[in-house]
């Protein structure tokens, strides 16, 4: 069996399954079984898929049939360009927290903390922009802590990033320039509407802090002003309707120059706040 004919019998597959994307998902597990890259796929489609090729991805296409997250399945997504590894202890790297990215380069920074790190997808991509720049990462999960580190050795900027086990701000006495987090913010009412992929596959740690979603950002808020230097800047990825309820609490916590930014699309996506220079 060629691999274009394994790949044409997949993609029906995938769409029983309820995959919207079945095509594009169908290409990269195939990819990936046969462990080329993904933009070669097309070159490599005339080649005889080889048995062990033929059986990696039939046990791809049976996770994602079943709603596994193709980054989980394959164990890496690309974001801002670089490859981060992903499993079932983290969440899967999503486009529009590039947004949060590109906020945070908009200004200089010497020193940054990312509550709620995860895979290590922010801190290590701005760390690996700004190669002057060193870091602080934490989590509540040991075994994210583990895949962060892994990330941040394969992209070298572990010298300049220290990971610690906390819960937001309890294992942080510092003060930086800049603090970031895509942290829990889905609702207990909204869990059960998620994704498959969502509900199903990532933690729900990360996912929910439970009641009405804002209980991360009330922490945020309240220890910011204690771990910002003057003049350091906050930026907080938000869910859509969540704008004005943590720029609220962002301002109470005395914080300045509180802003929603809105993603691509439009939605509100992330809030920006400054501490007081003086």
């Amino acid at each position: 069996m060629r691999a274009a004919d394994a790949l044409r019998a997949a993609v029906p597959r995938l769409a029983a399954a309820g995959i919207e994307e079945a095509a594009r998902d169908a290409r990269r597990l195939l990819a990936h079984a046969m462990a080329i890259e993904p933009d070669r796929l097309t070159l490599h489609l005339p080649d005889p898929l080889p048995p062990e090729a033929a059986a990696r991805f039939e046990e791809a296409l049976a996770a994602r049939a079943a709603r596994q997250p193709v980054g989980q399945i394959v164990g890496e997504r690309l974001f801002w360009g670089r490859r981060f590894r992903v499993t079932r202890d983290t969440l899967d790297p999503r486009p529009e927290t590039e947004g949060l990215i590109e906020a945070a380069l908009a200004e200089p920074f010497a020193t940054l903390l990312d509550l709620g790190t995860g895979t290590g997808c922010i801190a290590l991509t701005l760390l690996a922009e700004r190669p002057a720049a060193r870091g602080i990462a934490t989590d509540l999960s040991p075994a994210a802590l583990a895949v962060a580190g892994e990330n941040a050795a394969a992209l070298g900027v572990d010298p300049r990033l220290e990971l610690r086990l906390s819960d937001w701000f309890a294992a942080v006495p510092e003060r930086v320039d800049l603090i970031l987090s895509n942290p829990p913010y889905i609702a207990a009412c909204e869990m059960a509407a998620l994704a498959p992929e969502v509900r199903l596959w990532e933690p729900h740690l990360a996912l929910s802090p439970g009641g009405d979603g804002l209980d991360a950002y009330r922490a945020i808020a309240r220890g910011a002003p204690d771990h910002l230097r003057p003049g350091g800047r906050l930026l907080l990825e938000i869910g859509a309707a969540q704008g004005r309820a943590v720029a609220g609490l962002v301002e109470a916590a005395g914080l300045a120059s509180v802003s929603v930014l809105p993603d691509l699309d439009g939605r509100d996506r992330l809030v920006s706040a400054r501490l007081p220079a003086v």
